[in-house]
């Protein structure tokens, strides 16, 4: 039931317990004790809401930063995560592999500030040796879930 139970609600956190308990053949109690203990073990670390942010009027950039990091002894990958993603601009933090050591994930007002972020906080972190950006202009599908309407393509196809 544990595994059923996950991948239906990582699709839609907002599923009512009676729907997910007819869904997974357990009751209720059963149900609300298993989300329970996946919230108490850590498995189910939060809940979100998916927005697609371009439909509204907020104006906001997010930003894919890749930083390079030169570890040390004493300072792995974990004690530097753990200073970059400490920051509240950034919203997520995953250490990857490639030419770069993590993807920074943050979101600000204007790119300007979103590089000012960059220069005076992230690229000062001791062992950072170098860091990328890339703007994120426009969202397609986010989470598994395709942002906006799919247009179909009308033209007429003519063959010469």
């Amino acid at each position: 039931m544990r595994e059923e139970l996950l991948r239906l609600i990582e699709n839609n956190s907002r599923i009512e317990l009676a729907e997910l308990a007819t869904m997974l053949g357990a009751s209720e109690a059963a149900v609300a004790n298993e989300i329970a203990e996946l919230e108490k073990s850590g498995v189910i670390c939060g809940y979100y809401t998916l927005i697609n942010w371009d439909n509204t009027d907020e104006e906001k950039v997010d930003a894919l930063i890749e930083v390079r990091v030169n570890t040390q002894r004493d300072m792995g990958f974990d004690s530097i995560a753990e200073r970059i993603y400490k920051f509240d601009e950034v919203k997520t933090c995953y250490l990857i592999s490639g030419a770069y050591d993590f993807l920074v994930m943050l979101e600000g007002k204007t790119m300007r500030q979103v590089a000012a972020f960059v220069s005076n906080k992230l690229s000062p972190v001791e062992f950072v040796t170098g860091t990328a950006t890339h703007f994120i202009l426009k969202r397609y599908k986010d989470f598994g879930t395709v942002l906006g309407e799919v247009k179909k393509d009308e033209r007429e196809r003519i063959s010469l």
